[in-house]
């Protein structure tokens, strides 16, 4: 497997920039947008949990930046990733889709041969009729041979990790990545260390977006940055300027430096600037891996986590700030899902969405930019291939479900359970009973939605 990663991801730059089919889905989008557009930044973390900030009640991880960015925007308080693990949430982000619908439903890893596929259209080659400049700086996990790497689905810059930071032998002692190979930093398509050091990654991470920023104002191009960083996946690492400094332990060390690399670009935008015309996003793309115990985040008063359906595994933090645009210190109560970033970047840009294809995401503008309550919500709740619960309005229906800790295997709900989210937000009280009607419309769309769906390949 090593030698497959060298010959592919080796020390040399693949020929061409952006295979065939996605060119030719990218030609197929709407003409260029006017001049004068926003610039988007899109930051990811990795596992972190609904509870695990500040301004969302954590007591002792300080996280000076991200409040701050709270109190100057817009904080929610129901917000879901997709999907309760780290590639199906984040296809479903850059292409505002059901992971079911791209086949990108599992996690990838290092032996995998599957990921993004040609067909499928991601928010940076969707903005690119429009001017913008892009870049991918992170853990990426869609995919790690050539074909499936950021440059290839309209990226024009990628710096980070193609899957997760404990896929190698160096840094998981399991038996199944025995036999892998090390974890690969890549610049472009090209590798450029073989394992890097971890501690180092939120800062190199960060120094990158800020070069990117830098090198799009001179350019005088709009850009869009998509800023996935590693953590707090484990294993964790942080570096001798944040470790042990966290009442919160080491992920606490890890959470506080994440929330200095967005500090670090909030003053890049206002030394630039940019700060007015930029649009910033926050958020995580699953719950907190809660089987790590001390090493895993907190789900606040949400149930369960990483891996499972319940709320804690896919409601996550999200913060959007836009001086002058979206109104500051707003929490919203309002609906929204991490797929609804594709179809609110693309109306800033100016550009319609692509008619050939179903999308699962809205735009978000009512809310951000109105404060107004937004869409009635809905949300499917996937597991892999699995259709496990849905939302509708205040109530979510769960068919079957797990648990994250300790692990356990899936249960089937005959009857199903139904539970209040906005009086119950911590799922302990079934109203299954005492609800019928709802029981019986809520199975019904179940069934509806999955006669509809058109399964894509699956990449594995």
């Amino acid at each position: 497997m090593r030698n497959i990663m060298k010959t592919n991801l080796g020390r040399r730059k693949f020929n061409g920039m952006v295979a065939g089919a996605a060119a030719l889905a990218t030609s197929q989008l709407p003409a260029p947008a006017a001049a004068g557009l926003p610039n988007i930044i899109m930051i990811l973390a990795d596992d972190l949990g609904w509870g695990d900030l500040g301004c969302y009640g954590h007591p002792t991880i300080r996280t000076p930046n991200l409040d701050r960015m709270a109190l100057e925007g817009m904080r929610f308080t129901q917000c879901y990733s997709a999907a309760p693990v780290c590639t199906p949430s984040r296809v479903a982000l850059l292409t505002g889709r059901l992971p079911m619908r791209s086949g990108l439903t599992r996690v990838l890893n290092p032996q995998s041969t599957g990921g993004l596929a040609d067909s499928e259209i991601t928010l940076a080659q969707a903005l690119k009729p429009a001017g913008y400049a892009t870049a991918c700086v992170g853990k990426w996990h869609l995919g790690w041979q050539k074909r499936y790497l950021p440059l290839h689905h309209g990226f024009d810059r990628y710096f980070g990790l193609p899957y997760s930071n404990d896929m190698s032998p160096k840094t998981n002692p399991g038996p199944n990545y025995r036999t892998m190979p090390l974890t690969p930093l890549i610049r472009g398509d090209e590798v450029i260390e073989e394992e890097p050091d971890q501690a180092q990654l939120t800062r190199r991470y960060t120094e990158e977006a800020i070069r990117f920023i830098r090198d799009s104002k001179r350019d005088a191009k709009p850009f869009f940055l998509y800023l996935p960083y590693t953590f707090p996946h484990v294993p964790l690492s942080a570096s001798d300027r944040f470790r042990g400094k966290s009442a919160r332990g080491l992920y606490g060390d890890v959470v506080e430096e994440l929330d200095w690399g967005v500090g670090e670009v909030l003053n890049t935008l206002k030394q630039e600037g940019l700060d007015a015309n930029t649009l910033v996003i926050f958020s995580s793309d699953n719950g907190p891996w809660l089987i790590q115990r001390e090493n895993g985040g907190s789900a606040g008063l949400l149930r369960e986590g990483k891996t499972t359906t319940w709320e804690g595994g896919m409601r996550e933090p999200f913060i959007a700030r836009w001086p002058g645009k979206i109104p500051a210190g707003v929490v919203t109560q309002a609906f929204a899902s991490l797929m609804d970033v594709f179809p609110t970047c693309l109306k800033l840009a100016g550009l319609k969405m692509p008619e050939d294809r179903v999308y699962d995401g809205v735009d978000l503008a009512p809310v951000l930019f109105k404060n107004r309550p937004g869409r009635e919500p809905i949300m499917y709740f996937y597991n892999a291939e699995d259709l496990r619960a849905i939302r509708k309005g205040p109530w979510k229906l769960h068919i079957a479900t797990n648990g994250s800790f300790p692990a356990q295997p899936v249960t089937r709900h005959d009857p199903p359970l139904l539970y209040n989210i906005e009086r119950d937000p911590s799922e302990k009280y079934d109203v299954a009973d005492s609800n019928p009607a709802i029981v019986k419309e809520l199975l019904g769309a179940i069934e509806s939605h999955k006669s509809s769906m058109q399964p894509g390949p699956p990449q594995r």
